[in-house]
């Protein structure tokens, strides 16, 4: 044995970098490592006094042994000092417990001036290091007593003098792990105890569950050091974590959240990792998903049909995706499909064999300083970018961005996100740039999340494999967010829960199934199933609602057998039976269908009510508000399809005070493809007689046969005829009548064309619009006027055969922007409206319209103006993913009022 010492410091009592080097056969190693535990220990001395500092120290040291290579060695030593004694074994509890001491104080034996609480503690306290901060900090104040987890959060009992349960109480707030967030803390005095320790106890299992699911969050710093360290025992481990990182919901089945309720039970640790979960000085003390490549998960390279291949997979992987290939890359909560990103024929061969045809794909980068170059970082974008849920961003793509142009077509977007577990660290390492890593999926199905079922359906897409054997208990796809541009106008005082400036659009890896915290508890176990796109389920259990993570579109087969067992995993793991549904009034979306179809009290909430109290939801607000609902679709209570909708409402009920004026599409569902659908319905409405003509000038690239049948279609007010407020749809045609967008070729491919444009202009002004009060009915935004001018303004400049291609594009920049300011104006001049008439200043956007920043921006601003209190999303999507939380808080509201809904003045 060879022990080497490269710094001693006798002053603070500090061993650096200690390290033994040793030969031995394989077998002996958990021997040596026990053995090597005991010299240490009587190496640095128990109870030993620091004389030159005055103070007591305990040791914290770990063994490390390398995998695969007969060397052990030890690291990371050093003595803290500490108020308290040096830690000891105790046979009682059931974990190693500390004396309490304090420098002189004095001890828990029940003496006088001493008193005991016990803590029942709520929120963000499993798997994320809070017993072991709560056992050091009771060390350190020299306190005696227990932590451990139950069902409901933590428990701790603590001794000691009230001085310094008073301070323990403050620092036990104030100085929380990273991951860990206390939502409440119910205090209550216990009769005094005879003991000195403070120890852990086992978790207890009760049959209520409301403790907080951590979300998965990125490997931490401290981890990827040690796995790019050559000397470390987890060098190049692509499974390695801490309490501080790592797979958390992804793996759970049910709580409280211990090893043997996870995935990981499966893989029984050797001494070494053993050693560390056992020990509270270390910060892999209980983490659950602890291993090694001893004992934990592998990983490894297959052919296109599953068939291993021998070798580094990572470096197998990497060299493939250098050469143009197409990998599917099994992660944290499901497959990615991969490839490089810089070269047309690649991204196309993947979309060609996804079947995705132009919908962005997202883009997976190894630094914040690769994504520099790539997009526009403001503050808010590159805090999104490296923080611990590490989403997808949306950021303004440079000019000269080294990507390929049909990653995003139509848009100036790009969707960005850094590694966020230890193997697509090891991948980027290996020297890749910049990556596809769209989901592993065919287009509108599930996400594929085992092995044997990635390779049957991606076989087909996929040259190649990158697997392993941890298995995924839910698919998580990866979240999707954007700097919250309306930030500097929301309200003073406004409940934000998170300080960071986020605005969802998926919510998914690394935000699920984080729970909402409501006001008012509700009386019974609500499941609210959501819309038919973009499915989200809720649960909504005494004051928190819990949303599932991101599921898709209903309609698949797939997703819809998928979205039964979200449903059914969702109440186990929160062992939460609903006594009530809520659902959508769509009578034809599936959900609905599904919802009627359950032995259980049903309450229909309109859709765009439901978006409104979702968003007064997560800014902690229940009295009336002005709400703004903005969207695509939305059945509403007269039967016809909402879609731009003001109203004064609140949990229960609503009133219908505004919206858009009502407008023709013909050919069903076929008028959220064509653009050129709802642009007609637009066109007869404001030209009268006229209207063929001017409509002729304009869809000369449509199909003659599919004119004829449509303009047939809104003559004779055909039943596949609809009336729609939509904004989406009116959009669409916007989109249309200026020639960038003639067919969706996914949602809102239009809009975000047409927005896109608009930032390319900084025109002021808009065009003209009216108001209209026929005083029996909300008042409507009438669009007549603005659609003849845009028709005659793009009419002229089509006919002018001079006009450069590079003045078109100006053009329409300009016209989409007027455009834009026309819909913002008119919207905030239906809420002003409706402040003088009711005296309400709180005005909650929400919808999917409300994605587009620009718009976002313009009608927040204007609303600030007129001073009014703004409040937009931060904790779910504005769009239909954040939906099942307002259904949920919207039918508990109205069955504790008895039943009873506000009345729609439609």
């Amino acid at each position: 044995m060879i022990l080497r010492n490269s710094g001693f410091t006798r002053k603070n009592f500090r061993l650096r970098n200690w390290s033994m080097s040793v030969q031995m056969a394989g077998t002996a190693r958990p021997t040596f490592v026990r053995a090597t535990s005991a010299v240490i220990a009587g190496f640095a001395g128990c109870g030993r006094y620091n004389e030159d500092c005055g103070k007591m120290g305990s040791l914290d040291w770990r063994v490390r042994v390398l995998p695969y290579v007969s060397v052990c060695y030890i690291a990371d030593y050093k003595v803290k000092p500490e108020k308290s004694e040096s830690n000891k074994k105790s046979t009682e509890g059931d974990f190693p417990s500390g004396r309490c001491g304090g420098g002189g104080g004095e001890c828990c034996d029940g003496g006088g001036g001493q008193v005991r609480r016990r803590l029942e503690i709520r929120g963000c306290v499993q798997g994320v290091g809070f017993r072991p901060f709560v056992y050091r900090l009771a060390g350190q104040l020299g306190l005696g007593g227990f932590v451990g987890n139950d069902s409901q959060g933590a428990f701790v009992e603590i001794q000691g003098a009230v001085e310094k349960l008073e301070r323990f109480q403050e620092r036990l707030r104030d100085e929380l792990p990273e991951l860990a967030r206390i939502a409440s803390i119910k205090v209550t005095e216990m009769p005094v105890q005879a003991g000195r320790e403070f120890y852990i106890k086992f978790s207890e299992q009760q049959a209520d569950q409301q403790a907080e699911i951590t979300s998965d969050v990125t490997v931490c710093a401290d981890c990827l050091s040690e796995l790019f360290e050559p000397e470390d025992r987890r060098f190049r481990y692509p499974f390695i974590n801490c309490t501080n990182c790592g797979p958390r919901y992804s793996i759970i089945k049910e709580v409280p959240y211990d090893r043997v309720n996870t995935t990981m039970s499966k893989f029984r640790m050797c001494p070494a990792c053993q050693a560390e979960y056992d020990d509270p000085s270390d910060r892999r003390f209980h983490a659950q998903p602890n291993a090694c490549s001893v004992c934990g998960p592998r990983v490894w390279a297959a052919d296109s049909v599953g068939a291993e291949i021998s070798g580094d997979g990572i470096k197998i992987c990497a060299e493939w995706l250098r050469d143009g290939k197409i990998v599917a890359i099994k992660g944290l909560g499901g497959f990615h499909l991969a490839c490089r990103a810089d070269e047309d024929e690649v991204v196309q061969r993947l979309r060609s064999r996804k079947g995705r045809e132009a919908k962005p794909l997202a883009l997976m980068v190894g630094s914040v300083e690769q994504a520099a170059k790539l997009v526009r970082l403001d503050d808010g974008s590159r805090e999104l970018l490296i923080s611990r849920e590490r989403p997808i961003v949306l950021a303004e793509r440079k000019v000269d961005a080294a990507v390929s142009s049909t990653v995003a077509e139509g848009t100036d977007c790009l969707g960005l996100m850094l590694p966020y577990t230890p193997l697509h660290e090891l991948l980027f390492g290996e020297g890749l740039k910049v990556l596809v890593m769209t989901s592993g999926n065919p287009t509108d199905e599930p996400l594929c999340v085992d092995n044997d079922e990635a390779v049957e359906r991606l076989s087909v897409i996929a040259d190649g494999f990158l697997l392993h054997n941890r298995d995924i208990e839910r698919g998580l796809d990866d979240s999707v967010v954007m700097a919250n541009v309306s930030q500097l106008y929301v309200a003073e005082g406004a409940a934000v829960s998170d300080l960071r400036s986020v605005f969802p659009i998926r919510r998914a890896r690394g935000f699920a199934p984080q729970p909402i915290r409501l006001k008012t508890a509700a009386s019974e176990v609500v499941l609210a199933v959501g819309g038919q796109m973009k499915s989200v389920v809720c649960l909504l259990k005494d004051d928190q609602a819990i949303l599932s993570e991101h599921l898709g579109e209903l309609p698949n087969g797939r997703t819809y057998r998928n979205f039964i067992r979200a449903i059914d995993r969702l109440e186990k793991l929160l062992r939460a039976e609903p006594k009530l549904i809520a659902y959508d009034l769509h009578p034809d979306y599936v959900s609905t269908r599904y919802a009627q179809q359950i032995d259980l009290p049903a309450i229909g909430v309109q859709h765009h009510h439901a978006h409104i109290v979702s968003c007064m939801v997560e800014n902690g607000v229940s009295e009336k508000v002005i709400g703004i609902a903005a969207d695509g679709t939305g059945y509403g209570t007269d039967g016809k399809i909402w879609g731009c909708e003001v109203m004064v409402c609140d949990e229960v009920g609503f009133e219908r005070f505004g919206q858009l004026g009502y407008f023709s599409v013909p050919g069903g569902d076929l008028g959220a493809k064509d653009t050129w659908r709802p642009a007609a319905g637009l066109i007869q409405q404001a030209f009268g007689e006229k209207w063929r003509g001017e409509f002729g000038k304009l869809a000369q690239a449509v199909p003659e046969e599919s004119v004829r049948i449509a303009t047939g279609q809104l003559e004779r007010s055909s039943v596949t005829v609809y009336s729609t407020s939509s904004l989406g749809r009116l959009f669409d045609a916007a989109a249309f009548f200026l020639g960038i967008c003639s067919f969706n070729r996914f949602e809102a491919e239009a809009a975000m064309a047409l927005e896109a444009r608009a930032r390319r202009s900084s025109v002021s002004g808009g065009f003209d619009y009216a108001v209209c009060d026929d005083g029996n009915g909300p008042l409507r935004i009438d669009v007549r006027k603005m659609i003849i001018e845009l028709v005659e303004k793009v009419g002229r400049r089509r006919g002018d055969s001079s006009v450069a291609e590079k003045s078109n594009v100006a053009e329409t920049a300009d016209l989409a922007r007027m455009f834009h300011q026309t819909v913002a104006g008119a919207l905030a001049e239906l809420a002003d409206r409706a402040r003088e008439q009711t005296g309400i200043k709180k005005v909650f956007l929400s919808g999917g319209c409300f994605i587009n920043r620009l718009l976002l921006r313009m009608l927040a601003s204007r609303l600030k103006d007129l001073g009014m209190e703004v409040y937009t999303h931060s904790r779910v999507p504005s769009g239909d993913g954040g939906l099942a939380l307002g259904q949920a808080v919207a039918a508990a509201a109205i069955n504790r009022d008895g039943g009873k809904m506000i009345p729609d003045s439609a």
